[in-house]
């Protein structure tokens, strides 16, 4: 399996921006789909945000009109931009990254929205 390291979490003011970065330790052109999920304390993990191999992109509707998932193959890693966060946006962050056979998951980062 790819080893997927996340970074860009911390802590942010509500309204900021965060950028999370997640590194693939191998090429990621041959990934069905590569996104995000997140897992507030003592919820559910939930799906955020997914890049497609062709480039299109889903989200969930929490994230719609304030996060951008985007790609850049020469780097193999997968952002998720983040503006305008609530406090409801804090959370465990993790990439995934899927094959037709396996998915493969990073450690997390945490970003924590408050004031």
């Amino acid at each position: 399996q790819v080893h997927l390291v996340e970074s860009g979490g911390g802590l942010v003011q509500p309204g900021g921006s965060l950028r999370l970065s997640c590194a693939a330790s191998e090429s990621i052109v041959d990934f069905y789909a590569m996104g995000w999920y997140r897992q507030a304390p003592g919820k559910q993990r939930e799906w955020v945000a997914t890049i497609f191999s062709v480039g299109s992109t889903n989200y969930a509707d929490s994230a719609k009109g304030r996060f951008t998932i985007s790609r850049d193959i020469a780097k193999n890693t997968v952002y998720l931009q983040m503006h305008s966060l609530k406090p409801e946006d804090t959370a465990d962050y993790y990439c995934f990254a899927r094959t037709v056979k396996d998915t493969s998951w990073g450690q997390g980062t945490q970003v924590t929205v408050s004031s």
